[in-house]
């Protein structure tokens, strides 16, 4: 045999013992775990990873079914749309409508912010209630009217005894 027949046999056998291995790589096994957090039981209507009862678990077996003839999991997912219905899947479309379920809470979470960096300088620049910035000294207090001021000597000498 010469060399480069040798080379290309070799490469040859490379490529046959390699593809399979690079074919797995490129498709990962589904895992009954990672699904059942996207699929939904269609009678509960909660996902299929905290439901319980008859119909969960059947819903279950058919995955495991489906994982063994060696499908991925965009293909299980397919075959329980066409068996059950769009309402299997947990989580909503990544367009048209079913983005809203993802649109709408970061917008009210970007309205609160907002909110919150436009009024929490605002309300901690407000003086307090009840106290105002005249009065003896300009200590802050309100000022005691002398029958005030005089009720309160008597009340403490009460007090002190």
């Amino acid at each position: 045999m010469t060399p480069r027949l040798r080379s290309l046999a070799l490469a040859a056998l490379a490529v046959v013992v390699l593809a399979p291995a690079s074919a797995m790589a490129a498709a990962p096994k589904a895992d009954l775990v990672d699904i059942e957090d996207e699929v939904m039981c269609v009678t509960c209507k909660v996902p299929l990873n905290i439901a319980e009862g008859a119909q969960p678990d059947s819903e279950r077996a058919r995955i495991r079914e489906l994982i063994a003839q060696g499908m991925t999991k965009e293909q299980i997912k397919r075959v329980l749309v066409v068996e059950y219905g769009e309402q299997v899947l947990a989580l909503p479309d990544e367009g048209g409508f079913g983005i809203t379920a993802y649109v709408i809470p970061l917008a009210l979470l970007a309205v609160v912010l907002a909110a919150l960096a436009l009024f929490v300088p605002r309300w901690r620049r407000r003086p307090s209630a009840g106290i105002s910035n005249r009065g003896a000294g300009g200590t802050g207090t309100p000022a005691l009217s002398e029958a005030d001021a005089r009720r309160l000597d008597e009340d403490l000498r009460r007090y002190e005894s």
